[in-house]
């Protein structure tokens, strides 16, 4: 399925902020017409007025129910914001929610029952087209409704399917979360290059630049890590010295990395209820 095809469905998008906004971009550059989306944001962009003119439904309802809602609002803004779409609960409409902590639940209690969900998690690359979602649904959504979530969502970077929605805590913590993780790492490697005589601005582009191109190396889907770091590694050279101290079975980067990633998906599942 392709972009283009989820035209003739009609789509109401709930939430344009940053990660809306980028949703909404993707399914335009990948052939959706404006006037196949209707967006419901009260403080909208110069963007989104713009696209009004061009044939977009700003803050106005479709004339039929839809076959798609995508709800992307704040977690905290989910009480308020779920009745503007009740309306089109009971199974005609698709609805895809990229809203944290908000378990299927939760949306069937708002949407009625026969509502097809199908709860996503992506992350913040999806803002340059290089996110990863994860996604799960309901018995309702089935697999034409996964397929349909995976084409808007695959429109800001790669998608995965969960076996269930109790994984969704982990992927919170990983992949939700793990961009955080990424640039603390580039901050830490900057201030120890620092540390070590560096001028601040040259530390940090020289961390910059070597995570970034790390990861792009770590892409290949050829290239275990582990390898990767191995090829780095020679013995009783610089590199085996750091990685010494990283590698530490009680205090280093892999034990510490699991009571960070744990510390986040309880505190996704205490968010969830």
């Amino acid at each position: 399925m392709d972009i283009p095809d989820l035209a003739g469905r009609g789509l109401v998008l709930l939430g344009c902020g940053k990660m809306g906004s980028a949703l909404l971009e993707g399914w335009l550059a990948g052939g959706l017409p404006a006037s196949a989306v209707s967006a419901l944001e009260p403080n909208p962009s110069p963007r989104l007025e713009a696209l009004a003119r061009e044939g977009l439904r700003l803050n106005d309802y479709p004339p039929e129910p839809p076959g798609i809602a995508v709800v992307a609002v704040k977690p905290q803004s989910m009480g308020a914001a779920l009745p503007r779409l009740a309306g089109y609960g009971g199974g005609g409409t698709l609805f895809v929610s990229i809203a944290a902590g908000t378990p299927i639940r939760a949306l069937e209690e708002a949407f009625g029952a026969g509502t097809p969900i199908v709860r996503a998690m992506p992350n913040t690359p999806a803002a340059i087209g290089r996110g990863m979602t994860a996604l799960v649904g309901n018995d309702a959504a089935g697999e034409e409704g996964m397929r349909v979530a995976e084409t808007l969502m695959a429109a800001v970077g790669e998608t995965a399917r969960l076996e269930t929605e109790a994984q969704m805590d982990a992927v919170t913590a990983v992949s939700g979360s793990g961009p955080a993780y990424v640039f603390l790492m580039i901050e830490a490697l900057a201030a120890a290059g620092e540390a070590e005589g560096l001028a601040p601005d040259l530390a940090l582009r020289l961390a910059r630049a070597t995570v970034a191109g790390a990861a792009r190396l770590a892409e290949a889907p050829d290239r275990e890590p582990s390898r990767l770091r191995a090829d780095v590694t020679s013995p009783g050279g610089t590199t085996a010295a750091a990685l010494e101290m990283l590698m530490d079975e009680g205090d280093g980067l892999t034990p510490l990395m699991r009571r960070a990633v744990a510390a986040a998906a309880a505190r996704s599942r205490a968010l969830a209820g």
